[in-house]
């Protein structure tokens, strides 16, 4: 009871704002409005990368993959993302990455665990996409690791935020090619200390923001299966779906419409 009266003080001085429009509004996430407008992702779509298939393809697409999964399979074994990431989505994203709003990680931890109710069930263990130390220092915060956090705990699945480390900092992916974007994280990342000698067998999925080409998805994951892990599935608020495929489907094109607009 103590706890209902503060929460609805708190309420009354600090009311909840719409995570898009800052209109106040009765609970969290997203008002009316800005819902109606957000690019979700749902099924049908391919269960490997996630790319949705069109709605007129209903239930023939259920359970099927994307002619570029079927022709080259990913490296990460499935990829779900709550939306597309275009100008209706890009400020939520940005906002929470830059912007120091975190008090959307629960919403958008509920979302994520929506989105990746198929991946969840079964999985040995969340890990965040990591950050460089000095990037780290400079922002406060992972983003990823707090969107990890939120989510394992609604699921039941042990989190690891140290699973992966960044051993250097590598510059912006937004304005690379498909090619710079592989090189760019090549060797970046390995298996945090404490974690080596126990990924066998284990089901990894990794949480990130946004998924733009899967580059930093896919780098992550070989990591991960060369140090044992059984599969590397990959769960993001956000993500460039491109008709073609990108670094998730190695060998064929890059997004090139919304990556610039990433830091």
């Amino acid at each position: 009871m103590i706890g209902r009266c503060g929460a609805a003080a708190l309420e009354a001085v600090l009311p909840w704002t719409c995570l898009a429009c800052g209109r106040i509004q009765g609970g969290p996430g997203l008002c009316a409005a800005c819902w109606s407008r957000m690019p979700w992702i749902a099924p049908p779509q391919c269960v490997r990368c996630g790319t949705p298939f069109d709605v007129g393809a209903g239930n023939a697409a259920r359970g099927r993959i994307c002619a570029a999964c079927a022709g080259r399979p990913p490296v990460v074994a499935a990829t779900r993302a709550a939306l597309r990431y275009d100008a209706a989505s890009r400020g939520l994203v940005l906002g929470f990455k830059h912007a120091d709003r975190l008090h959307g990680a629960p919403v958008f931890a509920d979302w994520l665990r929506r989105a990746g109710a198929d991946l969840l069930p079964g999985a040995g263990l969340i890990a965040p996409v990591p950050l460089h130390w000095s990037r780290l220092a400079w922002r406060r915060y992972n983003q990823a690791a707090v969107l990890a956090r939120h989510v394992a705990a609604r699921s039941e699945v042990p989190c690891a935020v140290d699973l992966l480390v960044r051993r250097r900092r590598t510059p912006s992916q937004g304005d690379l090619s498909r090619e710079g974007r592989r090189r760019n994280v090549a060797g970046a990342f390995a298996i945090g200390r404490r974690w080596r000698d126990r990924l066998s067998g284990r089901r990894i999925i990794l949480v990130d923001d946004v998924i733009t080409s899967g580059a930093t998805l896919a780098a992550c994951a070989r990591v991960l299966l060369d140090g044992g892990a059984a599969a590397v599935d990959g769960l993001a608020i956000a993500q460039v779906v491109d008709p073609v495929g990108a670094d998730l489907h190695p060998g064929s094109a890059a997004p090139t419409d919304l990556s610039s607009t990433l830091p």
